[in-house]
């Protein structure tokens, strides 16, 4: 969103009261916090600086995902330590809050931000994150942000952008938010600008709360969580390792402590997960909590008579398919692991190294739309971890909430149905099938389910039932632990309540 809209009919008097108090503040930032001496301006900036501006625009010039783009960049730079994390949270905090500033920036600007070039936008970017949302001093967020123009986009740019953060500066970050608020048409809106997401996104959101029976106003808290960095999870695979032999083989400085919820996951305290043995030979993986929960809810489904073939349909890049190999073993069945794109059936592949012999069928590039009229009946436990909009990782991949569309939606629900649909052709009659998506949308998840159940049920027999979702969550989470679910027979994770991204599970039985 470029900017807030002004909201008509807006009370005169408390426009000109908010406008005073913020010229006040604003004189006396001009006086004693922002001021940059031309002699003390700087002709260029820092490298951390500059890679978070060269990962922006790579994320903008060519769709890149700035978890891709970083780290080898960094490396490359030699870029380590304090200033390998700062370059981070600069790039990162940019593209989550990009939203948010460019909301503020309208108000500090004199032309509509999609007429300023894209390197100087997000200079400025980079510039205000430096400003309201880092402990940055302001004279050095502005001082540094201006050499970055000179050295990136050039003299005449630097000059607009020390008045543009000088302005920026003048105001606290809770006087803007309040602006903002205040500006909005409604409060979704305002929770859209002042939560950095595009309002179809917040839109969606409130309306998955309400549809998992949670209170819509806690749209704030789920956007707030989307803003937060995800700590790195780390799974221990079952059977191929437990969590104490992943802790105890950790190199000296690594700290791992055990997950929220799962006896598998443990929480890596921000060092590079390659460190980790278990991880280099993989015996364990990174693997956010929700993930391994859906997963491993699957396993614990209750199925009667024989368990002996399952199927991950849409297995790349393979970290639930590891993960439910492990637990295969453990049980004497085998895994086939389908994958449509050779290059992530190749990390499938990868991903599924430390399996022991003759638990994975195979490793199968090819349709899962097709699967089930291929092979009919032919699995016991069916995984369909289909492709979405990914709305429940957004603090995963910050940039991708600008990316997506309401389009999208549309797209990819058509291919969500069929998948499942092929899932359930798949499994044999009593086999269970996990529809999982890392997105609440209810178009992507509960309205799927209904109309592929829709369309099995013949002569009003049903094809499938649902089965108890948070059950089997509960079977699998650390004793004691009270994990909260919905009262329905799907479970959604979220968040800010559960720490893990948004993740849907649906539970089917095949009946016919």
């Amino acid at each position: 969103m470029s900017g807030a809209p002004n909201r008509p009919g807006r009370d005169d008097d408390r426009r000109d009261t908010r406008g005073r108090q913020r010229g006040a503040a604003r004189a006396r930032g001009d006086q004693s916090r922002t001021a940059v001496a031309p002699s003390q301006r700087r002709r260029g900036t820092d490298p951390a600086r500059t890679a978070a501006f060269d990962v922006l625009r790579e994320v903008d010039g060519s769709d890149a995902y700035a978890n891709l783009v970083l780290p080898p960049l960094l490396r490359e730079r030699r870029i380590v330590g304090r200033d390998a994390a700062f370059a981070t949270e600069l790039a990162y905090g940019t593209l989550r809050l990009r939203g948010r500033y460019d909301a503020i920036l309208a108000l500090c600007v004199d032309r509509p931000l999609d007429r300023i070039d894209p390197p100087l936008l997000d200079v400025l970017r980079l510039g205000v994150h430096q400003v309201l949302g880092m402990r940055v001093p302001q004279h050095a967020a502005v001082s540094e942000t201006v050499g970055l123009a000179r050295d990136r986009v050039g003299t005449g740019p630097a000059q607009m952008v020390n008045a543009v953060l000088r302005k920026v500066a003048r105001t606290p970050l809770a006087d803007w938010l309040e602006e903002l608020r205040a500006d909005a048409p409604d409060a979704v809106t305002a929770s859209a600008v002042v939560g950095s997401h595009p309002v179809w996104i917040a839109r969606a959101l409130r309306e998955a709360l309400a549809g998992d029976g949670r209170d819509p106003a806690e749209l704030d808290a789920l956007l707030e969580a989307d803003n937060a960095a995800p700590r790195v999870t780390l799974v221990a695979r079952p059977g191929l390792v437990g969590a104490d032999e992943v802790r105890a083989e950790a190199p000296e400085g690594v700290r791992l402590e055990p997950g929220r919820w799962l006896p598998t996951a443990l929480v890596l305290g921000g060092q590079d997960p390659i460190g980790v043995p278990a991880v280099a030979d993989g015996r364990a993986g990174v693997q956010d909590e929700g993930s391994q929960a859906v997963t491993l809810a699957l396993a614990a489904a209750p199925l009667e008579g024989r368990d002996a073939r399952w199927l991950d349909l849409c297995a790349g890049p393979g970290g639930k398919a590891a993960l439910l190999a492990a637990l295969a073993a453990q049980r004497g069945a085998t895994l086939v692991a389908n994958e449509v794109a050779p290059h992530r059936a190749r990390l499938v592949e990868r991903a599924l190294r430390a399996v022991p012999d003759g638990v994975v069928e195979r490793v199968r590039t090819g349709d899962g739309r097709e699967m089930g009229e291929q092979e009919p009946g032919a699995y016991d436990r069916v995984l369909v971890d289909a492709p979405c909009t990914g709305l429940g990782a957004l603090r995963r991949r910050p940039e991708s909430r600008w990316r997506r569309t309401p389009a999208d939606v549309s797209v990819l629900t058509g291919l969500q149905r069929q998948l499942l649909a092929s899932a359930l052709d798949a499994v044999r009659v009593g086999g269970v099938v996990a529809y999982v998506t890392c997105s609440p949308h209810l178009a992507e998840t509960r309205v799927v389910v209904d109309d592929v159940l829709r369309r099995r049920t013949v002569d009003g027999a049903a094809g499938a039932e649902r089965l108890d979702a948070p059950a089997a969550l509960r079977a699998v989470v650390v004793p004691g632990a009270d994990i909260p679910l919905g009262e329905r027979a799907d479970a959604q994770l979220w968040p800010h309540v559960h720490g893990t991204d948004a993740m849907h599970l649906t539970l089917l039985r095949r009946l016919r």
